[in-house]
Parts: C-alpha cells; sequence; structure tokens
C-alpha cells in the first residue's frame, strides 16, 4: 500500500470508527427526546439530505482547491456535530447536530476522489476495497464501542466519537499530502456540473444505480436498530455488539477477497454478484424469527455489501474522465445522499406502519431492481488516467 493510500485509509478509519458509535446508539437516544420511528427517520434523512446540497459544492471545491482542505473541513464539522448531539437537550438540538454534520460531510466523496488520483483505473476496485475495508472495520470497533460506553450513558458513546473523530482530522492535517494542483478544474457550478453529468447516457445509468444502490442500503442500516429491538427486544448494548459482528465479515470481504474476485470476474459481474448475495439476505432477514435464523440471514447480506460497495464506486470513478474525478464523486456523493434521505423516511415510517419485515422487502426489491439496470450497463472508461 502506497503512503497516500495508507493515511487515507487511516483517516476514513478512525473517522469510521466514530460514524460506528452513532448508528446503533441513535435511535435509542433519540426515544428520549420522544422520537417516533418516523422521527428517527428524519433524523437519519436530514443529514443525507444536506450532503445532497453539499456534495457536489465539496466535489467541486476540491478538484479547483484540492482533496486536503475539503476533507479537513469536513471532518472538523463532524468533530462540532458531535459536541452538539452530546450537550443536546432536545429533539430540535438533535436535528440541528445532524445538519451540521451534514453540510460539512464531504469526507467520503473526497476520499473516492483522492484514490481515483492516485491509482489507475483498473486498481480502483481494490483500492476502494481498501477504503470499505476502513468502512467494516470502523463498523466492528464503532459499534462496540458503543455497546460498552452505553453502560455508562448515552452521551458517554457519542463524546467517544468527537475525540475519535477529531484525532482522524489531526492525522489529515500532519500526514495526508495534496494530489490535486489544478486552481481551474471545477467550473463553480457544482449543480451544473450535477446535470451535465446526468445528461450523459453512461454516467446517467450508474448514477442511478448509484442511487437505488444506496436506498435500499439506507433502509437496512436505519431500521436495524428497531428491527432488532422490536423483533427481538435487543437494547443498545446488544444492538452494538450485533452490528460490530457484522462489521467483521464485511471487513474481511472488502479488505481481502475482493481483490482476486475482481481480478477475475471484473467490476460489473462482482457487483451483480453482491446485488445477488444482499437481495437473498435481506428476504432470509424479514422471516427469520430467531436471532439464529437472523445471524445465518445476514452472511449473505455482509458478503453482498463487502462485493458491492466497492464495486459500486468503482463503476462510478470509471466512467469519468480523470481530470473530473472530484466532480464526477461529487455527483455520485448527491445521488447517494439523496438514497441516504428518502430511504430511511420510508424504511422507518412502514417499519411503523406496516411491521418491521416490510423495510427489508422492500430493500430487497430495489436491489433486484438495481440488478436489472446493472445488466445491461456497459463499462467503458472515458480515457486512460493521467497518471499513466
Amino acid at each position: 500500500m502506497t503512503r497516500p493510500l495508507l493515511v487515507i485509509f487511516l483517516t476514513i478509519f478512525v473517522n469510521l470508527i466514530g460514524f460506528g458509535i452513532i448508528i446503533p446508539l441513535l435511535p435509542f437516544y433519540a426515544e428520549t427526546f420522544g422520537a417516533s420511528p418516523l422521527a428517527i427517520g428524519l433524523l437519519f434523512a436530514v443529514y443525507s439530505l444536506c450532503q445532497l446540497v453539499a456534495s457536489p459544492l465539496l466535489g467541486d471545491l476540491s478538484d479547483r482547491h484540492g482533496r486536503r482542505p475539503v476533507l479537513i473541513f469536513s471532518l472538523l464539522g463532524t468533530v462540532v456535530s458531535f459536541v452538539m448531539m452530546a450537550m443536546a437537550h432536545s429533539l430540535a438540538m438533535l436535528f440541528l447536530a445532524r445538519i451540521v454534520d451534514g453540510l460539512s460531510g464531504g469526507n467520503i466523496s473526497t476520499a473516492r476522489a483522492y484514490v481515483a488520483d492516485v491509482t489507475e483505473p483498473k486498481d480502483r476496485a481494490r483500492a476502494y476495497g481498501l477504503i470499505g475495508a476502513a468502512f467494516g472495520m470502523g463498523f466492528i470497533m464503532g459499534p462496540a464501542l458503543s455497546g460498552v460506553l452505553a453502560a455508562y450513558s448515552y452521551t458517554a458513546p457519542i463524546w467517544a466519537a468527537a475525540a475519535l473523530t477529531l484525532v482522524a482530522t489531526l492525522m489529515a492535517w500532519f500526514w495526508l499530502p495534496e494530489t490535486v494542483h489544478r486552481a481551474a478544474a471545477g467550473t463553480g457550478m457544482p449543480f451544473r456540473n450535477l446535470a451535465e453529468m446526468l445528461r450523459r447516457p453512461g454516467l446517467r445509468r450508474v448514477l442511478w444505480i448509484d442511487f437505488i444502490y444506496w436506498f435500499a442500503f439506507a433502509i437496512f442500516q436505519t431500521t436495524f436498530a428497531l428491527f432488532v429491538a422490536r423483533r427481538f427486544g435487543f437494547g443498545v448494548s446488544q444492538t452494538g455488539y450485533f452490528f460490530a459482528a457484522f462489521g467483521v465479515l464485511g471487513a474481511v470481504v472488502q479488505g481481502g477477497a475482493i481483490r482476486p474476485v475482481v481480478h477475475r470476474f471484473g467490476d460489473k459481474p462482482t457487483f451483480i454478484l453482491g446485488l445477488v448475495c444482499a437481495a437473498a439476505g435481506l428476504i432470509g432477514a424479514t422471516y427469520a424469527h430467531t436471532v439464529t435464523l437472523f445471524t445465518i440471514a445476514l452472511v449473505p447480506l455482509a458478503l453482498g455489501i463487502g462485493f458491492g460497495h466497492p464495486t459500486v464506486s468503482a463503476l462510478v470513478s470509471r466512467a469519468g474522465r480523470a481530470d473530473e474525478q472530484g466532480r464526477v464523486q461529487g455527483a455520485a456523493g448527491a445521488m447517494e445522499s439523496l438514497g441516504r434521505t428518502m430511504g430511511p423516511v420510508w424504511g422507518n415510517a412502514a417499519l411503523a406502519r406496516y411491521g418491521e419485515g416490510t423495510p427489508y422487502l422492500s430493500a430487497a426489491a430495489c436491489l433486484l431492481l438495481t440488478l436489472v439496470l446493472s445488466l445491461s450497463y456497459r463499462v467503458v472508461d472515458p480515457e486512460p488516467s493521467l497518471l499513466a
């Protein structure tokens, strides 16, 4: 692993530990302020909605001024949001904290553009697999830490998340080298860039694939805590430990297994394999009424996520030119944020109205729709990498 990839991996890993702390905790913490399932869904959604507004702008700024300052700004915004959340005394304060985090939340799309800067197109799935491994490992240690600290108070894990994200900010500040030095790379009109990319046939198809995929994943992720609480009576600690165990398999797949699979079959077939596995896991989880069967159903789901996350990012990056990766990843981040905005609202509202199994079935249906769109998508690199 090259030094820039190692630093970006460590930065995202530490940041994702902080993010992983919040995911299993937020629904239970919000309920202490009287939040309904729909309000919990909106808490997840407002963060992604703000990202939808901010991601194209941050992607464009990273093309013009560099990845490093945008990444540092994003991480600082996350630190501030966690402090606000820990000090919250009302549901409105929780929403405000999520808004601050969302508006500054360009760290993942910027990290993906950074990876595209320092890798060849043929190596990007493997490199994105490292970012995926950072996700997976963050979701191992973060939820587990949340489970341990929640035994003391609900705010203890949040303060820990703020401290860890501050560490990630310092790592990026001192160790992360810059890759972009093109002052005129952007147009200054990020939403025009997004509209332009949606008019390009190849990019339009892959961006819609990206949207539906993350819509489905957001349904699963943001209803998980309420699903296991209603069906199995889990609390914060049990949910955190379960999330951690789920992350182990995802980290193994994205950190190791993804490379030989992509090398043998390619990005698109691996992504399709991931869609099939994830859909099967969601359907199995819907009809699992014991913890044992639910655990078994999560195995193909974790495999599907492990194969799907890095390859969908690779497909997006390969649909754009080397000199526009910030804008391409910003557009993808906007579509992802749109999916993550709509998914939690639908998932949590459906859970409250139709029962906890409905969100997972609808997520599986979305993945099957993504499969249909992907089968006819042709992967074509628009031009050789500028690093060649």
